[in-house]
């Protein structure tokens, strides 16, 4: 594509002489599980997510699970999360042996719909997993409301929202504990899989620290059965240069997403994002909706633009929950969305001439 929905070339061209340095210290000390690097990184991003605990895992998946096996979450349990997410979140609580029961996201920011999570909440129910999309927190306030003395655990998938901030708290601190993913496209992201768990219990952190490394902390000791899911120490470098830039970089993102308001500003069929009261963005994704959208991105591609699409089919559509029954029009905004949304490219470092040439053929194509 001339214009990529992603360019991760640029960010890799600002830290390459950094994360050198950074890989030839580990080589140097043969640190390759664990160790200093992901000790440092882990107290980085802490104190950036103004949380007191970091756990580096090894994918944003694994941490939204180990925040249930922690949590006690398992067999018999339900876990309410959003149909509009990517597919993760609800397999993390399959993993557990819980249950996912799927609501409805809200019309005009596509986040977790507070009225449908409190029709959904039962005597099964043991968590609400709520989601940050598309670069903006989920109304954490509102869940919080809706659990508090129903022995409801509320958790965050901040996959998508790394420095956002909600009513002025960062991702990452709402909820019992919030899941990072740091997938290479991600706001903040590795060289190949990485995930975090974020949270402020001690009690809570050392439970997430025996999981990730087969039930215990200390070598040959495993109190509790875990698994094998470390962040990669070379990835953990990546990340901390990457860190250092997070702010300027999401500013970038801020800008850019302001540019395309400005471009796209009064073409009739293109519904633009909204950011939610209380919410400072950071623009993970610029998500449009559009008529005829899969002609429209096919004339995209077809120009240079690569654009995308998150996500083209909502969880309780995909085969892996048929056995549920749910069909067309279960979530109906959800499935409208994921008809009419349309990710348009959006990175640090994207030129007011590319940005210009895709609202140029995005106006043109509908």
């Amino acid at each position: 594509m001339d214009i990529p929905l992603v360019d991760l070339r640029l960010q890799h061209e600002e830290i390459a002489e950094e994360v050198k340095r950074g890989f030839d210290a580990v080589f140097e000390r043969t640190a390759f599980v664990l160790g200093p690097a992901v000790e440092d990184f882990e107290r980085a991003f802490a104190k950036y997510s103004d949380t007191r605990h970091c756990i580096g895992v090894g994918s944003g998946t694994d941490a939204i699970e180990m925040i249930l096996r922690a949590e006690g979450i398992g067999p018999d349990d339900e876990v309410i999360v959003p149909a509009n997410t990517f597919i993760a979140t609800a397999l993390a609580v399959t993993r557990v042996g819980a249950t996912p029961v799927f609501v409805d996201c809200d019309a005009d920011y596509y986040l977790i719909d507070v009225a449908k999570t409190k029709e959904a909440i039962n005597k099964r129910t043991r968590g609400i997993l709520a989601v940050d999309l598309y670069g903006q927190i989920a109304p954490f306030e509102k869940l919080e409301d809706l659990a508090r003395g129903r022995g409801i655990t509320v958790m965050e998938d901040a996959a998508q929202s790394h420095g956002a901030r909600r009513n002025g708290c960062r991702a990452g601190g709402f909820g019992v504990a919030a899941a990072m993913s740091f997938y290479p496209g991600k706001n903040l992201g590795a060289y190949g899989d990485g995930g975090a768990v974020l949270c402020n219990d001690d009690a809570f952190d050392q439970r997430v620290r025996e999981l990730r490394n087969w039930g215990g902390t200390v070598k040959y000791e495993h109190p509790v059965v875990g698994f094998n899911s470390r962040l990669d120490t070379l990835q953990a470098v990546v990340l901390r240069a990457k860190l250092d830039r997070l702010e300027d970089w999401n500013e970038q993102r801020r800008e850019a997403a302001a540019r395309y308001d400005e471009l796209l500003a009064g073409a009739s069929d293109v519904v633009l994002p909204k950011v939610a009261p209380g919410n400072e963005a950071v623009w993970h994704l610029y998500v449009v909706r559009v008529p005829e959208r899969d002609r429209v991105l096919a004339q995209l591609h077809e120009q240079g633009i690569g654009a995308g699409i998150h996500y083209p089919t909502p969880c309780h559509l995909q085969g892996a929950y048929a056995s549920m029954g749910l069909g067309e029009g279960s979530f109906p905004v959800a499935e409208k969305a994921a008809r009419e949304i349309l990710s348009l490219p959006l990175f640090p470092g994207i030129t007011a001439d590319q940005q210009e040439k895709v609202a140029e053929v995005l106006l043109r194509a509908i």
